[in-house]
């Protein structure tokens, strides 16, 4: 292929793959992948990219002309900005996103920002930045969405005649506490609503923010209103730091788990994802450490590599853990069927064959002996209460 020509970032991974597998000497494996990388153009230099998770940028999966970087002679590639966060504001017609997947235990749920600045690299929320024509690599964690209207909108959409209440989920896409949140605070200004609305939530996030929030969660726990799921992938802080680089060290989530619980918030201990061969060894760890923070409850989700999420995982597994790559690959693909991913409903969570089986029995083992229970807590929606506030007046009009 010509230097000029583009690399698909599939096929320049499966590349990679091949070389791992391969008769290569041990130590110059990592050398030789980082040199393929570099010379598709997709690899982002380190420095630009300080403090995030992805080491590739390429372009969104619907555009029709795919751009990479090279060196012109120029020194042009020196010149080039580091990535910092950028906030665009969003304005949807709606805030409520519905679903209707047996796989999970909620049918709506709301996103108040679009990316995440904790840059996780296993994040399978990813793969939507292409629906904005951005990245879902480096793109997904510097260029962000924020929905400010969300409130509002919130407000008129809950005042709908025949609207049924029932457990809006936040967090399910990307965090809604993640480091923009502390200048935004739409997160705080939607569990207003909520909370006036007497309307259930459930939440899951990685960051400690959510202890700013506890004088309205406290206030709804006590109704029957709030549960918050706390994700907690391992207690190793230099691996936290490289798999989840914004987001708060495993420290502070445990503190943050353990002030929910002081204040009467029913919370989770959620380790979310396992990767089989990097953070499995912790399962049994991480619940110890849950529930003696005073979690109540405990779930984990297996590891998924949708569409791009498998070729930023890949690059980021080499340059981080190369002598790990062929290991991890190897046991993520036998509990996905052959495959990088398996989006089969029943599957894609928790997956199959006997590791993934022997995952699912360490988990419920160490449940059962920590009383941690694997059943989310019902919350009520009997005290609905409709909103009558500003928003709800403008859609009158």
């Amino acid at each position: 292929m010509n230097r000029g020509e583009t690399v698909p970032p599939e096929i320049a991974m499966n590349d990679l793959a091949n070389l791992r597998q391969g008769a290569l000497a041990p130590g110059h494996t990592k050398d030789v992948a980082e040199a393929l990388l570099a010379d598709t153009g997709m690899r982002v230099d380190g420095e630009r990219r300080r403090g995030r998770g992805a080491g590739l940028n390429f372009t969104g999966r619907f555009e029709p002309v795919t751009r990479e970087s090279f060196d012109d002679g120029w020194q042009t590639l020196e010149e080039l900005p580091p990535f910092r966060t950028e906030v665009q504001v969003e304005k949807p017609r709606t805030i409520i996103t519905r679903n209707e997947s047996p796989d999970i235990p909620f049918d709506r749920s709301i996103n108040p920002y679009r990316g995440c600045e904790h840059g996780c690299i296993y994040c399978f929320a990813r793969p939507t930045h292409a629906f904005m024509g951005l990245s879902a690599g480096l793109d997904f964690e510097a260029k962000l969405f924020a929905k400010p209207d969300a409130p509002k909108l919130l407000e008129r959409e809950l005042s709908k005649p025949g609207y049924k209440p029932r457990v809006i989920a936040i967090g399910t896409n990307t965090d809604p506490y993640q480091p923009i949140e502390k200048e935004w605070r739409i997160m705080r200004q939607i569990l207003e609503v909520l909370d006036k609305a007497n309307h259930p939530v459930s939440i899951v996030t990685k960051s400690a923010l959510v202890m700013r929030d506890i004088d309205i969660l406290s206030r709804m726990a006590a109704r029957g209103l709030a549960w918050v799921g706390m994700s907690v992938t391992t207690l190793d802080r230099k691996l936290a730091r490289t798999m989840e680089p914004r987001a708060a060290t495993p420290s502070r989530r445990l503190e943050a788990i353990r002030a929910l619980a002081d204040a009467g918030i029913p919370t989770a201990v959620m380790m979310a994802p396992i990767i089989p061969g990097l953070n499995d060894h912790e399962i049994e760890k991480v619940l110890d450490s849950g529930k003696a923070a005073g979690a109540m409850e405990a779930s984990y989700v297996l590891l998924r590599l949708p569409l791009e999420v498998s070729p930023l995982f890949r690059e980021w597994l080499l340059r981080n853990y190369p002598d790990r790559y062929r290991h991890v690959m190897s046991l993520v693909r036998s509990m996905r069927d052959g495959k990088d991913y398996d989006a089969e409903f029943g599957k894609r969570m928790k997956g199959a064959g006997p590791y993934a089986w022997q995952i699912a029995r360490r988990f419920e083992m160490a449940s059962k002996r920590l009383e941690l229970t694997r059943t989310r807590r019902n919350l009520s929606g009997d005290q609905f209460v409709p909103p009558s506030g500003s928003g709800v007046q403008l859609s009158l009009l």
